[in-house]
């Protein structure tokens, strides 16, 4: 009899396992799904030049490297944001790494324009965004690095 018992909660602990592994793995393809939909989100802001689409996507403290390595914070990030004038701006490759209540998010882009400082721009850069979930449940990118690729 005692054995049967075993064998019964072993079966037991181990659906009780399988059951919270596979809720853990939806929940990480849904935080992708949902980081990748904020990506397209800060896309369009760049696309349509409005960068209050952008700005509730930012943490308050995120840091941002550009492709120069000057480092900006948000307010900065946003002037930079609101003075470039983009004619084109596309997103290739975007894959989101879920860890936890962190999420990292690497593509490349290409871009044509007009820069901050009023210079033409044909960019082709890659990019890293970390997202961290805040306690609010909200995700926002704490985060953000460019760099130009060479052709």
């Amino acid at each position: 009899m005692r054995t049967i018992w075993m064998w019964c909660v072993i079966a037991l602990l181990s659906i009780v396992g399988n059951t919270a592994w596979s809720q853990d793995k939806m929940s990480s393809t849904e935080t992708e799904k949902a980081v990748a939909a904020l990506e397209q989100q800060w896309l369009q802001s760049q696309k349509t030049n409005n960068p209050d689409l952008v700005a509730p996507l930012l943490a308050d403290k995120i840091i941002g490297t550009g492709t120069t390595g000057k480092v900006s914070k948000k307010n900065e990030m946003l002037a930079d944001a609101k003075a470039t004038k983009y004619e084109s701006m596309d997103y290739e490759n975007v894959n989101v790494t879920v860890f936890g209540n962190t999420a990292i998010a690497t593509g490349s882009a290409r871009s044509k324009g007009t820069d901050a400082a009023g210079k033409p721009m044909d960019n082709h850069e890659q990019w890293t965004d970390t997202w961290v979930k805040m306690p609010s449940g909200k995700w926002q990118c704490v985060a953000s690095h460019a760099s130009s690729i060479k052709m």
